[in-house]
């Protein structure tokens, strides 16, 4: 079991603090919630995590495990077993998208797969996520609709066998077909891989299992509890947080702000 660990991060993009002092650590047996505002780290956090470079760690530390991550490059984070699926996937023309994945694939093991292992496997992915076989021979992402390219990322994680798997607004683009069928992929790697979720649908928590809810704002680690932490924000907004102390940046008010900063109480009816 694998463990992630993050310590007093300080993170800012172009010159502006975004992640101020965050500390939140989870393992590969649990899926966790991250929830808050628009603009108050989430994809910041994920993205930091993942080593993209555009984000500047100031100071603080990463750790998979007993190893720390911290100034390790993309690839080598992905080859310990982290992997995140983007908000906006890039759409990447004259890379065949079987080819991509192949050599993503070979680049996490000792030995190349065999054409019939990889095959076996392709297969069994793009059944899982619902789409055709012929996708395979497409560009990646090129010419994908949004729910296709969120699809693709799915697909990778089922090829690349990470151990934890973040996934930021995989189900925005989503019809209600597609957004279930994502959620029966996520419910089915639940137990073999831990998940941090960033969703502006409360639809897409109740479709799987929610070990932990994380409420970020403004920078740090507001909350933590359990799924019925996100039926009350849902329903309550943020502000009932000023109570206990939380500050909210340019004090805006967050009675009328629910999951993300859209209302999703018509989805969580919709159940």
């Amino acid at each position: 079991m694998s463990k992630l660990k993050i310590e007093n991060l300080f993170v800012s993009v172009n010159d502006k603090e975004i992640l101020k002092g965050l500390s939140i650590e989870f393992s590969s047996d649990e899926t966790v919630a991250l929830l808050g505002p628009n603009g108050n780290g989430k994809s910041t956090l994920l993205q930091t995590i993942m080593g993209n470079p555009n984000y500047t760690i100031k100071s603080g530390n990463i750790w998979l495990d007993d190893k720390d991550i911290t100034k390790l490059s993309v690839d080598e984070r992905s080859k310990l077993g982290l992997f995140l699926g983007m908000q906006y996937p890039s759409e990447v023309p004259g890379v065949n998208n079987s080819d991509f994945l192949k050599s993503a694939l070979n680049a996490h093991k000792e030995k190349p797969v065999s054409l019939f292992e990889f095959y076996k496997l392709m297969d069994n992915a793009y059944k899982k996520v619902h789409i055709p076989f012929e996708m395979s021979t497409r560009n990646l992402n090129e010419g994908f609709s949004g729910g296709e390219k969120k699809k693709n990322e799915i697909l990778q994680m089922l090829v690349l066998n990470p151990d934890i798997v973040m996934l930021d607004e995989i189900d925005s683009g989503l019809d209600v077909d597609a957004i279930q069928i994502v959620a029966n992929v996520i419910k089915e790697e639940q137990e073999k891989r831990g998940f941090l979720i960033v969703s502006h649908y409360a639809k897409l928590y109740d479709l799987i299992r929610i070990d932990k809810a994380v409420v970020l704002v403004n920078g740090k680690i507001a909350k933590i509890g359990d799924k019925s932490l996100i039926k009350k924000i849902d329903e309550q907004g943020y502000e009932w947080l000023k109570k206990e102390g939380i500050e909210f940046k340019d004090d805006e008010s967050m009675n009328s702000i629910s999951i993300g900063t859209c209302a999703t109480k018509e989805a969580l009816k919709g159940k």
